[in-house]
């Protein structure tokens, strides 16, 4: 367990806690502890699914600027690769994920939440990424996981402008799925992950992982991916027993082991 990050689970969710006061201010330690956070949600069997929460009052307002301010470009080129990379240690969870966003979530807290398959907001909520206005951009996946989300256009025109977005454009623009009133986000989250909790854990970590990869690539080639994945699966108990069970008993019977 780390000083800023910890990784609480109950009955089969784990929640990724940020928990840097006051504001979750992303610095290197908070970085690496995410990174280690993830990776071990990743690998957890006691783990269906995962809830990124920051707290009752911010999920997370950006990047520590005090700790860059002074970085010079030969620093920042070696930091450069931790800002990424826990943003994809995030990302590569391969269950089910969602943030769940209460107060702010700026910069690298945006960046964070767009990582996970899922965004629940508060409807007091803020997004963005206001980089601009340092004189940089996004630098831990916003540039490239915002246009993938909300499409070319209005992801230019929130990192250009820098802006905040309140709960109900963000709902508007597809940049969060659900809006809940902000007592109720991190329920709503788990109440969502929970689905999750004795499902068929590989065939969830292979359809996560054909439609990622598949986003990376041409028509063609993500329809491979997804043959591989889809085939993969007749080699797992959990096949056999979900068409068995199908077969005998009906749909929604099985039950699963994740084998």
């Amino acid at each position: 367990m780390g000083e800023f990050v910890r990784l609480e689970v109950e009955a089969g969710v784990g929640t990724l806690r940020l928990d840097r006061p006051k504001m979750n201010a992303l610095d290197a330690q908070m970085q690496r502890e995410i990174i280690e956070a993830a990776v071990e949600a990743d690998r957890r069997d006691d783990v269906a699914a995962v809830v990124l929460y920051g707290g009752e009052r911010v999920f997370a307002a950006g990047a520590d600027v005090k700790e860059m301010q002074t970085m010079t470009y030969q620093e920042m080129v070696l930091h450069g690769h931790l800002l990424q990379d826990f943003t994809r240690a995030v990302a590569a969870i391969g269950k089910p994920t969602v943030a769940a966003i209460t107060g702010f979530a700026l910069g690298g807290g945006c960046e964070v939440a767009l990582a996970a398959d899922v965004r629940i907001a508060a409807d007091s909520a803020k997004l963005g990424q206001p980089e601009i206005g340092l004189g940089i951009i996004p630098g831990a996946g916003g540039t490239q996981r915002l246009a993938r989300l909300v499409g070319p256009a209005r992801a230019k025109d929130l990192i250009f402008t820098g802006r905040f977005v309140d709960a109900a454009e963000a709902l508007e623009i597809g940049l969060v799925d659900r809006v809940v009133p902000a007592a109720d986000v991190h329920t709503a989250a788990v109440e969502w992950a929970t689905q999750f909790v004795g499902g068929p854990a590989l065939a969830l970590r292979a359809a996560k992982s054909a439609i990622d990869r598949g986003l990376e690539v041409d028509l063609q080639s993500g329809l491979e991916i997804e043959r591989l994945e889809f085939t993969g699966l007749f080699a797992t108990d959990d096949r056999t027993a979900g068409m068995t069970s199908f077969v005998e008993d009906g749909p929604g019977r099985a039950t699963f082991t994740g084998r």
